[in-house]
């Protein structure tokens, strides 16, 4: 499943973010960001028009992404058990997470 069809609110871990050509610059900066594979993921929101761009939470760090961006990220549905992304009111990361 790509990221750009996973419902809202849904949790998934990322599989892998796909090069459209050698030494892509968007999956690039999209392993940068923190799309790697293992991380876990989730959608926030979506934009009024089209669903387009899209609000994709990785730990505590939220991006707005075009839905084609999103579309160049694998995910798998998590199960239940995945704590590792914020609460949604939660919007700083605890004391015990923090870098000094």
């Amino acid at each position: 499943m790509r990221l750009s069809e996973l419902p809202r609110r849904t949790a998934a871990v990322v599989k892998s973010v796909d090069d459209e050509f050698t030494h892509d610059p968007i999956a690039r900066r999209l392993r940068d960001l923190g799309f790697v594979p293992g991380e876990t993921v989730q959608i926030i929101a979506f934009g009024p028009f089209g669903r387009d761009p899209l609000v994709a939470q990785v730990g505590y760090s939220r991006f707005a992404l075009r839905r084609s961006e999103a579309a160049r990220i694998t995910v798998e549905v998590a199960s239940a058990t995945v704590t590792s992304i914020a609460p949604a009111g939660e919007t700083e990361a605890p004391p015990s997470q923090r870098i000094a």
